[in-house]
């Protein structure tokens, strides 16, 4: 289902409020790395007509206007920073944001592996945050936009990095006008178990709430998926909770399990993805070549409702 339409009418609905609540902000200046195949250009580009980015073309020169050919897209109006190849663009870009040039930064044509590398390898461009991934997905059965954290960047997270990518993702939900998230911490299960280990770390962050170590959302865990999505299934299982059935936030144990969920969604649920990455001085943009124009364009709608509104 991902690749194509179904013609449901609900598809597509967030992505659409999304794009609209970016009327009348600024565009971002955005870095964007390494985009020299046609596709890549041209969904900066497409950002670029609709507002909501100001491109600065980072990569190899010759190979960004042979993509700019085949596209047919004049980038005459556009800064091109050229770099010999794909890791000078990705140490480039991170400089620019470094030095306050760009105010956020977009994967072209590379793996998200080699950017990353220059990202993480650079201390200036980190803050106090864990860096996390949330991916903005439009799943047309669901009410709401589903955020879902970490499925791109932290690997197998301690609960202190955890409590980060919550945090982050809290901030991002508010920003995009969840005035107050319902966060679910999931795990296979909704009892605390040892035997389990993603269930203690779900308790400790809803503790940690209480505690005001996280603030800005309601937590509740661990929560397994038909829990979280479904009042129906909460209550068959005397669940009592305000997130459970109801939550805007998913928060998975590791990154298999965000990975699966994400194309789980994509492929069976025909959802799009759109996300970012936050916890940097700027917000990275990981579009896939395979993204759609509408999922394109709402990955930079996300990053600049979050750069705005922060």
């Amino acid at each position: 289902m991902g690749e194509g339409t179904t013609g449901n009418p609900q598809k597509g609905r967030h992505y659409r409020q999304l794009l609209a609540q970016c009327a009348g902000l600024a565009p971002l200046k955005t870095a964007v790395v390494h985009p020299v195949d046609a596709l890549s250009l041209t969904g900066a580009i497409e950002a670029a007509h609709a507002g909501l980015i100001v491109p600065v073309l980072v990569g190899p020169e010759h190979r960004i206007r042979a993509a700019a050919d085949a596209a047919r897209i004049d980038v005459a109006p556009y800064t091109l920073v050229a770099t010999e190849h794909s890791h000078a663009a990705a140490a480039k870009a991170v400089e620019l944001a470094c030095g306050r040039t760009v105010e956020a930064i977009m994967k072209g044509s590379l793996h998200t592996d080699e950017l990353m590398h220059a990202v993480i390898g650079e201390p200036a461009i980190h803050t106090d945050r864990r860096m996390s991934h949330v991916f903005v997905i439009d799943a047309p059965l669901y009410p709401r936009p589903l955020y879902l954290t970490d499925a791109a960047i932290n690997i197998y997270p301690t609960l202190d990095e955890k409590r980060d990518i919550v945090q982050n993702a809290i901030d991002l939900a508010r920003a995009l006008g969840v005035e107050q998230p319902k966060v679910a911490i999931l795990s296979a299960v909704e009892t605390v178990t040892e035997k389990i280990k993603s269930t203690i770390d779900a308790a400790a962050l809803c503790k940690m709430a209480d505690r005001g170590q996280l603030t800005g959302g309601v937590l509740d865990g661990p929560l397994a998926f038909d829990n979280a999505v479904s009042c129906e299934a909460a209550a068959a299982k005397g669940i009592v909770s305000p997130v459970a059935g109801r939550a805007d936030i998913f928060v998975v144990p590791d990154i298999e399990a965000g990975n699966m969920l994400a194309k789980q969604l994509e492929y069976l649920a025909d959802a799009d993805m759109a996300g970012v990455v936050l916890g940097a001085r700027v917000p990275i943009m990981l579009t896939s070549r395979a993204d759609k124009t509408l999922a394109r364009l709402s990955s930079c709608a996300v990053a600049l409702l979050g750069a705005r509104r922060k």
